[in-house]
């Protein structure tokens, strides 16, 4: 991905920049990570990673690799993540349990984040030889209980040899023993995590670039390629439909023409479209870069390698949009495309063959250059297309997913305050199994999730009782829907394609991809972003605490917007100031969950 973000750089500039030397103490850089605007970036990207970068807020490259050590369900379950950024953003005082931990521990704010660390305390602290101190290492890094009971009854016996005494042994040790569950040593999380900023750096400072990039890497993965194209709609990145004349196989970077807004585009690849391809896209490419973009679809059929006259293929690419620039209706263009196909390799075979037909001979010369080669053989486009919702289908059928629009755009702000989370945040809390973090959502979890329906099947069950499955969508994921007979029986009428619906119910981890198990569908009245519907925080009174109210106002700050922000408190609704107005999206809704409960959001 960073190799092919370098090209498209190249190209776009003229110059490649050397991703091994880049300034470690980027601000653009910085910003981006302190605000969560992480996805795309390696290692950073998940749901709670982001709202953990937004609360430790890094500053330095120290911080990002220790952010890289700190997402793991060791340092987790000793509550080492919150612990660090409380600290280092001042909400708690660093500590040490002894103070002749501090110049082993000041760099990481008196916290054990990694191997190295519990090595060193050993050493210092329980007496431990190097040796020792790495058999330590082993033993955590193994997850083998029978040696870590062994090295808990040394550690404890050695402090209290060195003076220590017992007790502090055994509290270092229960900070250690976490570390059983998979902790980093130091150079494997600054390893990984100048890997990360680097992959950072680039999308906070060429995000056309490096997002194109992203997502030719996951192409053939769909779920991804939405994650990034919603992300690309946030960053104000056009993602257009794949076009004749301009896309390449890949995912192409335009930049902005002049006084054109945003920061560029992003032309779908050839080579994405069902039914198409890259053998073929090579020779549509090739064609136009020898003899400039196509003028209309006859031109198109009259100079590109019959091979490609696939009448399927053709079909695809109407379908998904590739003949948008050059002028022609997509639905004009299915009824006539046939006919255009035939006629133009008539003439082609024709002509090959040395054949003249009597009208070409009759044909006088002319000076118009739009009328193209065999203009006998042009059959008009009707002008007429299809509507929204058949255009979008056929568009999703083509390229796996909604590109030009989608049923949730302009109300996904509204539909995120009414639900518990999106579904990559679902797809992201489901358990991990025994290696998952903490906090993560346990099998039979109950969420209510909103998106649109797609792929709805109904059927009957054995007993002839109806049923249903469907795949519930939003900006950035999918995941599939189980509707049983009973919730079919009170819910069903509401299930229809491209609804937009609230679905409440339980996570089934059984498969490999988590499901939801329906129990409740609603249909949201939803009010279209950018309407002045505020977001209502109800904040009980005995959860007014000096840090709860330091960090609401944190998220509120970073995220200014038009939305108002009211807060009930017990029985009293207070409208914040204007200038504490929000934008609901870039994950403030998320953060807001998270710091006062699922149910205080509306």
């Amino acid at each position: 991905v960073i190799e092919r973000a370098l090209d498209l750089v190249e190209e776009r500039t003229g110059e490649r920049p050397d991703v091994d030397s880049i300034p470690l103490d980027d601000e653009a850089t910085f910003e981006m990570l302190r605000s969560g605007d992480s996805i795309g970036v390696f290692q950073l990207e998940g749901g709670p990673m982001r709202s953990l970068m937004r609360s430790l807020a890094p500053t330095t490259f120290d911080d990002v690799a220790a952010l890289v050590a700190l997402y793991r369900p060791g340092p987790m379950a000793a509550n080492m993540h919150r612990d660090y950024a409380d600290r280092k953003n001042g909400r708690k005082p660093v500590e040490y349990l002894h103070p002749d931990l501090e110049p082993i521990l000041s760099e990481t704010y008196g916290l054990m984040i990694y191997q190295e660390s519990v090595m060193r305390v050993a050493q210092r602290i329980a007496g431990y030889s190097l040796e020792e101190a790495d058999n330590l290492r082993k033993a955590c890094g193994k997850k083998i209980r029978s040696l870590i009971a062994a090295e808990r009854e040394k550690f404890v016996q050695g402090c209290a040899r060195q003076g220590y005494g017992a007790e502090l042994g055994t509290q270092l040790f229960d900070i250690i023993e976490p570390f059983a569950d998979y902790a980093f040593n130091r150079s494997h999380a600054y390893g990984y995590g100048l890997v990360a900023y680097q992959t950072a750096w680039l999308k906070a400072n060429h995000p056309v670039e490096y997002l194109a990039a992203l997502l030719s890497s996951v192409k053939d993965d769909k779920d991804k390629t939405a994650v990034y194209l919603s992300e690309c709609r946030s960053l104000g990145i056009s993602v257009l439909v794949p076009d004749v004349n301009v896309s390449m196989s890949n995912f192409a970077a335009r930049p902005p023409r002049p006084g054109e807004p945003g920061t560029g585009s992003i032309p779908f690849g050839l080579s994405a479209v069902r039914n198409v391809g890259e053998g073929l896209v090579s020779l549509i490419v090739s064609e136009r870069e020898r003899n400039g973009p196509f003028a209309d679809f006859h031109d198109f059929c009259c100079r590109v390698d019959p091979s490609v006259l696939n009448k399927r293929t053709v079909e695809s690419l109407v379908k998904a949009g590739t003949f948008d620039s050059l002028g022609h209706p997509r639905k004009g263009l299915c009824l006539v495309f046939e006919e255009a196909i035939d006629r133009v390799l008539s003439r082609r075979r024709e002509e090959e063959q040395g054949i003249s037909t009597l009208f070409s001979m009759l044909e006088p010369p002319s000076d118009d250059a739009s009328a193209g080669t065999y203009p006998e053989a042009r059959v008009a486009v009707p002008d007429v297309e299809f509507d929204k919702s058949e255009r979008l289908a056929f568009e999703k059928e083509m390229l796996g997913l909604y590109v030009s629009d989608h049923p949730l755009l302009g109300v996904e702000a509204a539909l995120r305050r009414v639900a518990d989370c999106t579904v990559r945040e679902l797809l992201d809390q489901s358990s991990g199994g025994a290696d998952a973090p903490p906090g993560t959502l346990a099998d039979g979890g109950m969420r209510v999730v909103g998106g649109v329906v797609t792929g709805l099947s109904r059927r009957y069950t054995k007993r002839g009782e109806l049923m249903a499955t469907f795949v519930l969508e939003d900006l950035e994921a999918a995941i599939e829907v189980f509707v049983f007979p009973k919730a079919m029986a009170e819910y069903g009428g509401r299930l229809e394609e491209d609804a937009i619906v609230l679905v409440r119910g339980r996570v089934d981890q059984r498969d490999e991809q988590p499901k939801l198990l329906c129990s409740e569908v609603r249909r949201p009245d939803l009010v279209p972003d950018g309407s002045s519907e505020p977001i209502e925080l109800q904040v009980p009174v005995n959860a007014l605490t000096e840090s709860t109210v330091r960090r609401l106002k944190e998220l509120v700050v970073d995220h200014p917007g038009p939305v108002p922000v009211h807060v009930r408190i017990g029985t009293k609704v207070l409208r914040l100031p204007a200038e504490f107005n929000v934008e609901p999206r870039r994950g403030l809704v998320g953060a807001l969950k998270e710091l006062l409960g699922a149910h205080a959001v509306h």
